[in-house]
């Protein structure tokens, strides 16, 4: 999110100063990998309107940087019928392509998924490349005047005043009249007592497939208990995991360790759901979520800080948007109110 405002800011003209903590590629946030789901399937049209001007923007960064990040697969939604229901309504008021599919005729595309409820489709679904957008984003904020510092970790952030913030890192001190803070799970580090959020990890996985030419979607299964994400990772396998199930941490005090008792419910989830894959032969994954109470996010501006957190688990789809997002809060422009501030001020 850092990276997007960075470089929405730089291309309005403003003067860019980009801060991360790690080295290019880390994976320590939740920001790492190579996908992503990408979906404008939403029951809610403020966030369907921020995905269709996301989708947009990644095109855009496409054409600026010449590499491609954005892969259309198509997506489904399965299971639970009334949350699908809310989804399909809110698509077609919205005017995006979406429809619904005999059992039949979805296992029949998609073998590798099994289906027991309603399936609706919609094409306007696919994946993004984390790590190359993140890297796209950071270029073309470069190409146009931004700097960007890797390695330089924030200790403070401080208002001094209405336009006067003081940016502390181990190596210098900095004065800004804007600051954006997009610092993930460490937001609450920076911010004490600002926002209320969840911090968690999570771990996915990738499982092999049985059949590497297969075609994927990616998928929502939309249970009572679990809900289940996943999707198609070139080179990697397929991805699934449970939204939002993990414990606790301290962002400086992870172990990246797999939990067992939740491999193994994975392991079972994809033994009765993907027959499309190997549920024995998995890669684990560690990422963090940073959840707010509502699972909304957190894009509002008090007084000259611009806080960007919270993405709890389905953000980075949204990344370029709320990059400009920002760029709108420090040129003075209201925010959005499903995304103000609803806790601390």
């Amino acid at each position: 999110m850092g990276s997007a405002a960075a470089w929405s800011l730089a291309r309005r003209g403003a003067d860019v100063v980009l801060l991360e903590r790690f080295a290019p590629g880390h994976t320590h946030g939740a920001s790492h990998g190579a996908s992503r789901i990408f979906r404008l399937a939403y029951a809610q049209p403020d966030y369907i309107a921020l995905a269709r001007r996301a989708l947009d923007l990644w095109h855009k960064l496409e054409s600026e940087t010449g590499h491609p990040l954005l892969d259309l697969t198509g997506g489904v939604d399965h299971g639970l019928l009334a949350p699908i229901e809310d989804i399909a309504g809110a698509l077609a008021a919205s005017g995006v392509p979406g429809q619904w599919m005999a059992l039949e005729e979805a296992a029949a595309r998609w073998p590798g998924l099994r289906f027991t409820g309603p399936v609706f489709f919609h094409p306007s679904t696919g994946r993004v490349h984390a790590d190359n957008a993140v890297a796209a984003l950071q270029s073309a904020a470069i190409t146009r005047g931004a700097v960007v510092r890797h390695e330089t970790p924030v200790l403070s952030v401080t208002v001094r005043g209405d336009d006067d913030v003081e940016v502390v890192t181990a190596g210098e001190t900095l004065r800004a009249r804007r600051v954006v803070v997009a610092a993930g799970a460490w937001t609450p580090k920076l911010l004490p007592g600002l926002l209320q959020v969840r911090v968690t990890q999570e771990q996915p996985a990738h499982f092999a497939p049985l059949d590497p030419a297969a075609e994927w979607p990616s998928f929502i299964h939309h249970r009572p208990d679990l809900g289940v994400y996943g999707l198609a990772t070139p080179g990697e396998g397929i991805k699934a995991g449970f939204h939002g199930t993990g414990p606790e941490v301290d962002p400086d005090h992870r172990d990246y360790a797999e939990e067992p008792r939740s491999a193994a419910q994975l392991r079972d989830y994809a033994r009765e759901w993907l027959p499309g894959v190997d549920p024995d032969a998995t890669t684990p994954i560690s990422c963090t979520y940073t959840t707010t109470p509502t699972s909304d996010f957190v894009i509002d501006r008090t007084g000259p800080l611009v806080v960007l957190a919270g993405f709890s688990g389905h953000g980075f789809k949204f990344t370029p948007a709320i990059g400009e997002l920002a760029a709108d809060l420090v040129g003075g422009a209201p925010a959005v109110a499903r995304f103000r501030l609803p806790y601390a001020r």
